[in-house]
């Protein structure tokens, strides 16, 4: 019996990794300080929809990065031609370079030659045609511009940020050309928007004595209004700042800014001011001029003063601009995720209540139901916890939202687990097994199943990881670490503790629990007489959802359709008329408002602006203030917002998810079993998927990345659930060789009910607390959950098992071989 055998070395290794789960989970439940300084001190790492603060993600502009590199290459060649006494005409960029016309042939030739001597091939690609020459910048270079751009603006982004004192930022590249800014705690991330959306590019001009502008000179607007006429040529540029600090004149009384050069920068600053005492001096700041003082006397220190209409607040923003370096190119503002703190307490107290009524739940039942062996397997489920968030600690994962649910999903996929062994056995035990050899024979022949079953589940959150983001990876990462989690306890802890209990008592009966159970013992259904009646309805619900996805159509939600959605909350009960009234008067389109929760908590969605996705960045903030301007004692609980480029990708990320996993899968059972059992099960899933897609249609529910989420975690019971079967289905074609498929299969679909409708059961039970008390944000992710657990049952029955006779009729019987009859 090496299924009952455990070396002493086994069981104290069993029993180390179970500490070690409760020692690195411990931290996450107690006060900090409360363990001693050399126990590990690892916590979970709450997610920002958890703690509250803001999700902002920046994306460089890849025509502007092109632009400016045309701008620079038009005025080599410019000067590469003078320098060389070559003639041209008509030079003039384009999207990608530069291109000129020479007067003749020949000139033509020594102009290409020059530009390719003073040109890095790499870098420009040059082109002759006749006499008109082509310099393009090609892709792979601009794809290192761009590279360099955002690595540059993220060292900057990372500098404004820790200027601001905003505790544990998290900044990193996402994609060639994005940025993602986390801000823990931050409730209000407008000043970070500022700091950040500013390129902070800092010059000093001479002021044109002309009122119009001319060669040499450009007009620029000025910040206090008016315009004003400088000198094009830069005589000190930002990039000499070594210090600025905001300060007060003591002479006004008014906050400036007071800055530093480094040696060289002082040095021109001198020269300047020196050459043009009694002229207007011009400091500019990304495009605007920010004042124009008149220089009284040469400044041969090294230091100024930018004097403005400065608050303390604004004259601190500007220093930190001016320290931390001006950004490359321009950032937007893609996507917005702010969740107040006040929010996030709620959804933690949420979350935890809805975890312990679950576990709850889920423990009675498997104490009722089984007994001693449902008691060893709630110990494994207390385990199978303290791993999951144990590891969650060592690896420093994020929890969030999504992740809470994932924590209570794995509760009941753990219990899946148990009761497929202990139903193995409870079957072992009815053909007359003694105790013994009837527990050996369930755990091996429950492991492959056990071991089928999560794979499948491991397979579509490994996809939803890799496509994923944000709190959706944070939901994969919790299941396949539960999982993982669930194979070890249930296996092997489950195990150890049954078969430390059965070499103590020698017992000669199981200790199980209720006599009178859900499924009687030995049922006998004849489910395939119904199996044209039941693939008719599901395909008849399948394309019924289908129209149903044209028209009405999905509620698609602020992650696929773009826009904003913001929760706010007001000290007295909302004015819905004036607030609709003057939020539909800042022409952002229709805005619509409604009451969540309570007559303080409004609502608010505003569709995607048209143009950039600064246009929605920019309708954000209208909004705010106008919130602020009607009830200024107004506070914003939530954001999202999502451009038209973000929007489309999450769709088209989620999309693939879909299919992949599907694609995934099929190879997996094809490989596993057969095709026909890869086939069968697929098609299911898909009418699943479809039906499901049928239920977002009528419900109304938002359909968003955590309804992916939703759809792939149904998905992934549904194979589940069709493993077990499908499993029964291929041991029983080994024993029984010339019974008919069709009453096979329903044999095998009877032996499997009390595991099928018990899991079920458990996974039910663990997710209605989220329905019930897991607040908004996850009642509707758990109503699809409890409709894709009916969902997928009935289908394991009345579809799967259906095309799996179809198409095995004639197939599945002549490749096998065994014995005609044999139960044991």
């Amino acid at each position: 019996m090496l299924m009952l055998y455990f070396s002493p070395l086994k069981r104290w290794a069993i029993i180390l990794v179970c500490l070690l789960g409760v020692l690195f989970s411990a931290p996450s439940f107690l006060p900090h300080g409360f363990l001693p300084s050399w126990l590990p001190q690892h916590r979970v790492t709450l997610g920002l929809d958890l703690q509250g603060g803001s999700h902002l993600m920046l994306a460089v502009d890849r025509t502007t990065v092109a632009r400016e590199r045309v701008s620079v290459l038009q005025e080599d060649v410019r000067g590469t031609l003078r320098g060389a006494s070559q003639r041209y005409a008509d030079l003039t960029t384009t999207d990608r370079g530069v291109t000129f016309t020479s007067p003749a042939p020949t000139e033509a030739e020594a102009a290409l030659r020059s530009l390719t001597k003073g040109t890095d091939a790499a870098a420009v690609q040059l082109k002759r045609d006749g006499e008109r020459l082509t310099l393009t910048i090609p892709e792979t270079a601009l794809n290192a511009l761009l590279d360099g751009a955002v690595k540059q603006s993220i060292e900057i982004v990372r500098r404004r940020i820790d200027e601001t004192g905003v505790m544990e930022p998290i900044i990193a590249q996402q994609g060639p050309d994005r940025i993602v800014v986390q801000l823990p705690g931050l409730s209000d991330p407008g000043r970070i928007k500022r700091l950040l959306g500013q390129t902070a590019k800092m010059t000093f001009h001479l002021v044109s004595p002309d009122s119009q502008p001319g060669p040499g000179s450009q007009m620029l607007p000025m910040v206090e209004g008016g315009q004003i006429v400088i000198m094009k040529k830069v005589e000190v540029d930002g990039s000499h700042l070594t210090d600025a600090r905001p300060g007060m004149d003591q002479r006004t009384g008014q906050w400036v800014v007071n800055f530093t050069f480094d040696s060289q920068g002082g040095r021109r600053f001198a020269e300047t001011t020196t050459a043009a005492v009694g002229r207007p001096f011009a400091i500019v700041l990304d495009g605007k001029v920010i004042s124009a003082p008149v220089i009284r006397e040469p400044i041969t220190g090294g230091r100024g003063q930018i004097s403005g209409n400065f608050t303390a607040t604004s004259a601190n923003d500007l220093s930190v601009l001016l320290r931390a370096g001006a950004l490359p190119v321009p950032l937007q503002v893609v996507e917005e995720r702010t969740v107040g703190p006040d929010l996030g307490a709620d959804s933690i107290r949420a979350g935890i209540m809805s975890i312990l009524i679950g576990l709850v739940l889920v423990v009675g039942y498997m104490a009722l139901t089984y007994g001693l062996f449902g008691l060893f397997a709630n110990v494994a489920l207390i385990f199978n916890l303290a791993l999951t968030i144990g590891a969650l600690s060592l690896l420093q994962a994020t929890l969030t939202l999504p992740g809470i649910a994932g924590l209570l999903l794995s509760v009941g996929m753990a219990v899946d687990a148990n009761i497929l062994i202990n139903e193995r056995i409870r079957e072992e035990i009815r053909k007359g097994q003694a105790v013994g050899p009837a527990m050996e024979a369930g755990f091996r022949r429950a492991f492959t199943t056990i071991t089928d079953a999560n794979v499948t589940t491991l397979i579509k959150m490994a996809i939803l990881y890799a496509i994923g983001t944000g709190s959706v990876r944070g939901f994969a990462v919790t299941i396949s670490l539960g999982i993982l989690a669930s194979m070890f306890t249930a296996v092997t802890v489950t195990r150890l503790m049954m078969v430390t209990w059965y070499r103590r008592t020698r017992p000669k009966t199981l200790p199980m629990a209720l006599r009178k159970r859900l499924i009687p013992d030995e049922p006998a259904v004849p489910f395939m007489r119904g199996r044209v009646v039941g693939l008719a309805m599901s395909v008849l619900l399948s394309t019924a959802s289908l129209v149903l996805f044209f028209t009405p159509g999905l509620n698609y939600g602020v992650d696929f359709a773009g826009g904003t959605v913001m929760e706010i909350r007001t000290e007295r009960p909302a004015e819905f008329g004036p607030l609709r009234e003057s939020l539909e008067g800042l022409g952002i389109g229709p805005v619509q408002i409604q009451e969540f929760g309570s007559p303080q908590d409004v609502l608010i969605r505003f569709q995607r602006q048209p143009g950039s996705d600064a246009a929605q960045a920019e309708a954000v903030q209208k909004v705010q203030a106008t919130l602020q301007q009607i009830h200024p004692d107004t506070v914003v609980r939530k954001v999202d917002s999502v451009g038209a480029s973000v929007s489309d990708e999450l769709f088209q990320g989620g999309m693939i998810a879909l299919g992949l996993a599907a694609v995934a899968m099929l190879f997996y059972i094809w490989v596993r079993f057969e095709w026909q059992f890869g086939v069968g099960a697929v098609v299911t899933m898909l009418l699943d998927v479809t039906k499901t897609v049928g239920f977002f249609a009528i419900t109304g529910m938002q359909f968003n990345l955590t309804a992916i989420a939703a759809i792939l975690t149904i998905m992934g019971y549904s194979i589940n659930d069709k493993v077990v079967v499908y499993d029964r289905v291929r041991e029983n074609l080994r024993r029984y060789r010339k019974m008919p498929l069709r009453d096979l299969i329903d044999k095998s679909i009877n032996e499997t009910m009390s595991r099928t409708i018990g899991t079920s059961l458990a996974l039910f039970l663990a997710t209605v607390p989220l329905a019930l008390f897991g607040g908004e944000a996850l009642r509707e992710f758990a109503l699809v959950l409890l409709f894709g657990v009916v969902l997928a049952t009935s289908s394991s029955i009345f579809i799967a098992a259906p095309i799996l006779l179809f198409l095995g009729e004639h197939r599945l019987r002549g490749r096998r071989s065994g014995e005609d009859e044999d139960p044991s």
